[in-house]
């Protein structure tokens, strides 16, 4: 399995050629995402070549209608985890430009899918659109396919409780806070990963030492108390954060939101991981959030604060106990 990074004038990789392909965006890697490649892989499998799915970087969206473009749900990183955890063989990721953004649905036909890919296989959704405007379709995609001896492969949506599976969908459900619903259509829990950073230590100070998520990259669902797993690679140090480690899994209680008991208003992504002790700071920190305990209010004073929080984490222990996905977290992987 292998992970590449390309400009559109960069020669393709010789292991990413030649075989099936699946293009798009592919952000959250969803239940109709996941369906999408399971097909690509059957039939790469038929035509005796690599699964490859083609993604995008920056979101096209990003340079189209930057002022109205959402936040994503996963990091390229991530997704590309998750892309080969759901068994393709490579990821390709196009870097996206405005010359990019300029090919024609021929051009990106003949340029991206026949020369640089040579593929002999497409697998795509029913509503895949291509080129500048996306002005190709479905239909221009199975006639040009057939006359380049390309099989195209045309995938109906996914339905999860009578509606379609999407981006859209899935981010609807972070943003009302029901992460239960977003682990169902994306047969994982949703996770979060920020680096460590300062906060103002007053969980230390009630017994509930809190790790501060800075630098997120991808949509933070709405405030409120929520269940969660943290991951955590031991072996590393803060100089040096991403080495071989053993990676450690903890309960964790993650509060999105301000704290309004103390007269704070800033929205923070604070997690307390239940049992571990260890400096987390400037490290990477991923938490898959499994369940919403509670809104985010007020209290009395600090008394009456800890005796919440000692609810929370009794509460997130037991939801953690009974959330078991493979791989401690996430997708298969």
């Amino acid at each position: 399995m292998s992970f590449f990074r390309l400009s559109l004038d960069a020669a393709v990789p010789e292991v990413c050629r030649g075989g099936v392909v699946s293009l798009g965006n592919f952000d959250g890697v969803h239940l109709g995402h996941q369906t999408l490649l399971a097909e690509a892989v059957l039939l790469a499998r038929r035509r005796d070549g690599p699964a490859v799915a083609v993604a995008f970087d920056p979101h096209p969206q990003q340079l189209l209608r930057p002022q109205t473009f959402q936040p994503i749900l996963t990091t390229m990183a991530y997704r590309a985890e998750l892309l080969q955890a759901y068994g393709v063989d490579h990821v390709l990721v196009f870097q996206i430009t405005p010359e990019f953004l300029k090919l024609s649905a021929r051009e990106f036909f003949d340029r991206v899918l026949c020369e640089k890919l040579s593929a002999r296989g497409i697998v795509e959704g029913f509503n895949f659109g291509f080129g500048h405007g996306r002005e190709g379709n479905t239909a221009l995609l199975q006639a040009w396919g057939k006359q380049a001896n390309i099989e195209v492969v045309l995938v109906p949506a996914f339905e999860f409780a009578g509606k379609p599976v999407s981006t859209s969908r899935v981010r609807a459900e972070l943003e009302a806070g029901r992460v239960t619903g977003a682990t169902c259509l994306l047969a994982r829990p949703y996770r979060l990963t920020g680096t460590v950073g300062p906060g103002q230590k007053r969980g230390q100070t009630l017994g509930f030492p809190t790790a501060n998520l800075h630098e997120l990259e991808t949509l933070i669902p709405a405030n409120g108390v929520y269940a969660a797993r943290a991951h955590v690679l031991r072996g590393a140090d803060n100089a040096n954060p991403s080495p071989q480690g053993r990676r450690e899994n903890w309960p964790a209680a993650v509060n999105i939101g301000p704290n309004p008991t103390f007269g704070e208003n800033a929205r923070k992504v604070e997690v307390h991981l239940i049992g571990f002790q260890g400096d987390l700071y400037g490290r990477e920190l991923s938490v898959d959030l499994l369940e919403r305990i509670r809104d985010v209010r007020a209290f009395s004073g600090p008394a009456a604060l800890v005796e919440q929080l000692k609810e929370d984490v009794q509460r997130t222990k037991e939801i953690s106990e009974l959330c078991h996905f493979p791989g401690g977290a996430i997708a298969p992987s």
